[in-house]
């Protein structure tokens, strides 16, 4: 069904960092209608175009501090995926002030200029590493300049395994204008609050700030993903080009621990195909290739680096094969099986790499986003 706002119209959301869009496909959905999208990378509009052809008419290209408030139209909830980087290790911890992910106060720049146009819902997602960031000051920074601007704030986690096979926690705050009585408030918070999508870490940090305005509201159980790995596989030819040679295949399995050698060969000699995931490490100064088998993908990543590049293991029947994973197969990962996949691989990687997860964020719309009273069902 459809969603309306309190004016009865269709409610529509703009999406901040909208990369290829991702976040727009988990909210329409669950009926939602995206009115605008805003990010500073041309080749991800581009793909963003591919795949929903309407990218002229509401896609902006630009620095978000230097966007201007009154180019954004009147909606019913703004996202916001702002860039991790600097709140990841592979950032360095820099923190919420430095490089990229310092964009999160050009969105809240935004909404404070749009004053009373604001939207009555704000989606926010990033890498749980935001709520430990600088002892955790970023994150209380950023939930107290949300409570400024009106919002009271409901942060939890969400793992994509649960919808799809691939590991991926995500760290999602819903801001909400107007928070009734129905909030669990942190008096409410004991043992028995603990659950997936809000671990004891992340209620010990609410707790500890009970001066932010939270507006905490129950969320159903997560779902059980039934796919695996295999899954999602595409079946290339045994002669096509992207397996890896012999002599490469070798090479990678000597960078491999004892024991994830001998999960490798115990896996060849089997009498079907199995799958598992690698990625490249630097431990103790030497490259180490990190089998993994339990049917789900490493998070994906985007490639700024060769260890960054997740590679399929495929092995039984005598026969050991690599090869990194396909473009069709990070977008079935992701949730967007459909996705168009005709740019090259590295571009589709930074495209997957930096976005959201698509039935995660349905999942949300339908279970959290809609307990606020200014959306209505149809």
């Amino acid at each position: 069904m459809a969603k309306k706002d309190s004016r009865g119209k269709t409610a529509a959301f703009a999406e901040f960092f909208a990369g290829v869009g991702l976040m727009r496909m988990g909210l329409e959905r669950a009926g939602w209608r995206c009115a605008f999208a805003h990010d500073i990378d041309a080749n991800k509009r581009a793909l963003y175009d591919a795949q929903f052809g309407d990218a002229d008419a509401h896609y902006m290209l630009g620095d978000i501090h230097e966007l201007d408030a009154r180019t954004v139209p009147d909606v019913a909830l703004a996202t916001a995926s702002f860039p991790c980087t600097d709140l990841s290790l592979a950032g360095a911890r820099r923190g919420l002030n430095s490089g990229q992910s310092s964009a999160f106060w050009g969105f809240v720049r935004v909404l404070r200029d749009m004053d009373a146009r604001r939207p009555s819902l704000l989606l926010i997602e990033n890498v749980p590493g935001f709520l430990t960031s600088h002892g955790g000051r970023d994150f209380v920074a950023a939930m107290r300049a949300l409570n400024e601007l009106g919002y009271a704030v409901d942060p939890f986690i969400v793992d994509a395994a649960y919808f799809v096979p691939q590991s991926r926690q995500r760290l999602f705050i819903v801001g909400a204008q107007e928070c009734g009585t129905a909030s669990l408030g942190c008096a409410s918070l004991n043992a028995d609050a603990e659950n997936e999508s809000r671990p004891a870490a992340l209620l010990s940090i609410i707790k500890k700030q009970p001066e932010i305005h939270w507006c905490l509201r129950n969320l159903p159980p997560l779902p059980e993903c039934k796919r695996t790995l295999r899954d999602v596989i595409e079946a290339l030819p045994p002669d096509d080009a992207q397996w890896w040679s012999e002599e490469r295949t070798r090479y990678l399995l000597s960078q491999m621990s004892e024991r994830h050698r001998a999960q490798t060969e115990a896996m060849t000699a089997g009498a079907d195909w199995s799958y598992g995931t690698i990625f490249r490490r630097v431990r103790k100064g030497r490259t180490m290739a990190e089998l993994r088998v339990d049917g789900r993908a490493g998070c994906l990543r985007t490639p700024k680096g060769g260890s960054a590049r997740q590679i399929l293991l495929m092995a039984g029947r005598g026969q050991c094969k690599v090869r990194l994973l396909t473009a069709r197969e990070c977008a079935r990962l992701m949730g967007a099986n459909d996705f168009p996949c005709g740019a090259s691989l590295n571009q589709m990687l930074f495209a997957f790499g930096d976005a959201v997860c698509v039935p995660v964020v349905e999942w949300i719309a339908r279970n959290r986003l809609i307990q606020e009273t200014e959306i209505k069902t149809e």
